[in-house]
């Protein structure tokens, strides 16, 4: 059983890594690692199955793990963005990489968010263009945001970022729905002070990325 069990999870990391299933969990530069830890499982796998011999308790075990691995193939992991941001901080931390030179129609959805956390005078931006894709993102209390999640690694460290948006009149968007929005930025208050907002022109919804996440 435990050779069976090597097996099934050989095959989620490399059918993961083929289908590229991976990208809605980890970054990119881990792949080839997950694909290499699959191949190398798989062997092990077919070589204990070849072997043969375990206990009753280690086969019940081992039972238990292929069951699992025999889960994730038969019922792939579809991960709620939406869901695992609200359970997230949206801090960023001191260090903020920005480019100050990039045209504001230029400038996804996380480049806004990290210019107008190094500086946030929302009167610095009224007017720029805004060309921006997210997955809509619902806040308590609030509109929903336009959103990204960024990470170092996988979705475990994930870090959930927005912009306030003005919908238009009549729009309701749905949670995780990806659109892309075109607009200008704009000025609102909230809470008795004032915030950047993009006053929505045009929005049409897109499939979710290939790569969603964001470094």
């Amino acid at each position: 059983m435990r050779g069976l069990a090597l097996a099934l999870w050989g095959a989620v990391l490399l059918g993961s890594s083929l289908s590229g299933r991976l990208e809605l969990l980890l970054r990119g530069v881990f792949h080839p690692l997950v694909g290499f830890s699959g191949v190398l499982l798989l062997a092990l796998g077919l070589q204990q199955l070849r072997q043969g011999g375990q206990g009753p308790a280690t086969k019940r075990s081992w039972l238990v793990a292929a069951a699992v691995a025999a889960a994730v193939l038969l019922i792939p992991p579809n991960p709620s963005f939406s869901d695992l941001a609200s359970n997230r901080s949206s801090d960023l931390g001191a260090a903020l990489e920005l480019d100050f030179q990039l045209p504001p129609g230029q400038r996804s959805l996380t480049d806004w968010v990290r210019l107008l956390r190094s500086q946030p005078d929302p009167q610095l931006y009224a007017g720029d263009p805004v060309r921006i894709s997210g997955f809509v993102l619902p806040q308590a209390g609030d509109r929903p945001q336009l959103g990204r999640l960024l990470v170092r690694c996988c979705l475990a460290d994930a870090t959930p970022i927005g912009l306030p948006v003005r919908w238009p009149q009549g729009y309701q968007p749905r949670p995780d729905q990806w659109l892309a929005l075109e607009g200008r930025m704009g000025v609102e208050r909230s809470h008795g002070a004032p915030r950047s907002v993009v006053l929505v022109e045009r929005l049409r919804p897109i499939p979710r990325p290939a790569r969603p996440l964001e470094p």
